[in-house]
């Protein structure tokens, strides 16, 4: 599986490296030293869960004076110990923005660029060569494929500039004299065709999870605007959702209801073409491709696919799910001029979180998933964090 990229092939190196050099074990944290993050690196034992904590109030409003005796924490449903409890902003973040480019969501996009931009600037500091810091980000977007537009950078201009000239995919604006929802076999699969379907979420967030954030150390989280419509995924909501876990990733997902397909309609505001410039070795046209004698989904019937056959599916509901099970928050937009607000409050939860470390008892090496639960003795207040993790596996 790959992100069709449209950013220098000189990063396909650099992530092949670090894959090859990173703990596979989701509960490892900050196994490896990152030289970006030297000054604020969090230290992190093997052994040890990391766990990023919002405290909100019964009027919504972040918590930041709690220590650690104001805690429970459970593990499997075991009382486990608390090791640490700190609030620490300097802390680098490794964030993704992932935006929807199917053509529902195009009256929202304008809108969309300039609420991400003010978001990128909070978030990513003024001066990239500073070294005072080792937040970074990186860009992608989906519709009928998945394309990286920036990989991993602390430059502002960027990710500002892509951002400014994101457009649909290629195979996107070459359908754009056709419908975007698909003949499809009912499991993502289309008929006659190489192309899986009209709009990949599913497969973004795997792949930004799984490819991106795994190797990664530090805090991380990132951030989808879409309107939850997922049509030809090859990977399934759960395993969307179980990639930003293995990779100790929260999802803060901004729902937007696009609107109603329509059999013509262009994107407005231009801009750059997705998919220009080449792609991953070996995959000339982008991830929607499908497997070997798959003929665009899985070979053979297989497990199902994200959202190919699903009538009716719920965008609202698929959002929430996605960013509650992976300690994320949910925000829906009912109106474009409130996108920024949306990013402003993730950006504040973001620099307003604790991170909370404990080694599990007993440690398992299983691959299991753990089921986390975490309370506060005040009962007044609602505490966010992941659903659970993943044991490693000594296999």
């Amino acid at each position: 599986m790959r992100i069709r990229s449209i950013v220098s092939l000189s990063n396909l190196a650099l992530i092949i490296l670090a894959l090859t050099l990173t703990c596979p074990s989701a509960a490892c944290g900050a196994q490896q030293a990152d030289p970006s993050q030297s000054a604020t690196t969090l230290k992190v034992e093997a052994r040890e869960v990391v766990l990023p904590v919002t405290v909100r109030d019964k009027h919504g409003a972040l918590v930041t004076d709690l220590t650690v005796a104001d805690f429970t924490l459970t593990d499997n449903g075991k009382q486990q110990t608390i090791k640490s409890f700190t609030r620490e902003s300097n802390l680098p973040f490794q964030l993704g923005l992932l935006v929807d480019t199917s053509r529902s969501m195009s009256r929202a996009m304008d809108t969309e660029r300039k609420a991400a931009e003010k978001f990128v600037d909070l978030m990513l500091p003024a001066d990239p060569g500073s070294g005072t810091h080792g937040d970074q980000a990186f860009l992608i977007h989906f519709d009928r494929e998945v394309e990286l537009l920036e990989d991993f950078t602390n430059s502002r201009d960027k990710l500002n500039a892509d951002l400014e000239q994101m457009a649909p995919t290629r195979a996107a604006q070459n359908d754009s004299q056709g419908p975007e929802t698909s003949d499809d076999d009912g499991y993502g699969r289309q008929r006659g065709g190489m192309h899986g379907g009209g709009t990949q979420l599913y497969d973004a967030i795997y792949l930004a999870s799984d490819q991106l954030m795994k190797p990664k150390n530090g805090r991380k989280a990132l951030v989808v605007f879409s309107d939850g419509m997922d049509r030809g995924s090859k990977e399934s909501l759960n395993e969307a959702i179980d990639a930003a876990e293995r990779a100790n990733t929260s999802v803060y997902t901004i729902y937007f209801k696009g609107e109603e397909e329509r059999s013509q309609g262009g994107f407005p505001g231009g801009g750059r073409r997705g998919g220009m410039g080449g792609g991953w070795p070996g995959r000339g046209g982008g991830y929607p491709g499908g497997y070997p004698g798959g003929g665009g989904g899985y070979p053979g019937g297989g497990r199902r696919g994200g959202g190919g056959g699903q009538p009716q599916v719920d965008g609202k509901k698929i959002m929430e799910q996605i960013a509650t099970r992976t300690g994320g928050r949910f925000f829906e937009v009912k109106k474009v001029d409130n996108l920024t607000d949306a990013y402003n409050q993730i950006a504040q939860e973001l620099r307003g979180q604790y991170l909370l470390t404990y080694t599990p008892d007993p440690f398992e090496e299983d691959g299991s998933f753990h089921k986390i639960a975490l309370t506060t003795r005040k009962g007044d207040l609602t505490v966010t964090t992941r659903e659970g993790y993943y044991a490693p596996d000594r296999q």
